[in-house]
């Protein structure tokens, strides 16, 4: 039996394309599928998760919001893959940095993510313990590349991907023990989904604050600012 629609997405089979562009805030969805698609049409809002499908020079792509946190995008990317025949999803979303070496606004290309989150426990198969989960080498390279060639300002290495944006744990002091660039709250399980489906996963963020300064972005930059690592995620998918 065909597992589409989902209690989750109202997408039928054909209205969600082989590239999958994710960010978390189903504003920033919306701000993304408006500013980049031609001809753009809302194919789920199911518990406001906007997901949109269109082109983007000549190419389809579907832009689809996570939700926050690995429960969140565990399941959607789950089912994009899964269900729906889904090849690469690339998150664009934001990250705290832990030094001002990576600045505000500038791009960070997640090539692996360490996490201790829970997440991790429930594919026995694929995960089971605290560590690094890695991002789809060939998109980590196409990134790489194409923010090359696009002159951005951006930078490839580890990440953290944390389930608790108020904890009593040190994140810096973490991300400094393991050599990581920043901390956000996604990545992990978009990779782990990714890995376990033979799919491509790649996390890209933008700098939004630097945690031990406290230099922090206002919440409309964050939904609306971000543009140059949404036609980052575009044109490295062309």
């Amino acid at each position: 039996m065909n597992p589409i629609p989902t209690p989750h997405n109202a997408a039928t089979e054909g209205q969600i394309a082989k590239t999958v562009i994710m960010p978390g805030d189903p504003l920033r969805s919306k701000m993304i599928a408006e500013t980049f698609l031609d001809n753009p049409v809302l194919v789920n809002n199911i518990r406001g998760i906007q997901g949109y499908t269109g082109t983007y020079k000549g190419v389809p792509f579907t832009v689809m919001a996570s939700g926050m946190g690995q429960p969140s995008i565990g399941l959607y990317t789950h089912e994009l893959y899964n269900f729906y025949d889904v090849d690469s999803i690339i998150r664009v979303g934001s990250i705290g940095a832990v030094s001002s070496k990576t600045p505000m606004r500038s791009i960070i290309i997640g090539r692996r993510s360490y996490s201790e989150t829970n997440y991790l426990m429930f594919y026995r198969n694929n995960g089971n313990k605290c560590g690094f989960v890695n991002a789809d080498e060939t998109l980590c390279a196409k990134a790489a590349a194409t923010a090359e060639r696009m002159g951005l300002k951006y930078f490839i290495g580890d990440i953290m991907s944390s389930d608790t944006y108020y904890t009593d744990n040190d994140d810096v002091a973490d991300c400094i023990e393991h050599n990581l660039l920043g901390v956000e709250m996604e990545s992990v399980a978009l990779y782990l989904n990714a890995l376990r489906a033979g799919k491509k996963g790649l996390t890209i963020c933008t700098v939004s604050n630097i945690i031990p300064t406290g230099e922090e972005l206002p919440s409309e930059d964050r939904q609306n600012g971000f543009k140059d690592m949404a036609r980052l995620a575009f044109e490295m998918s062309l």
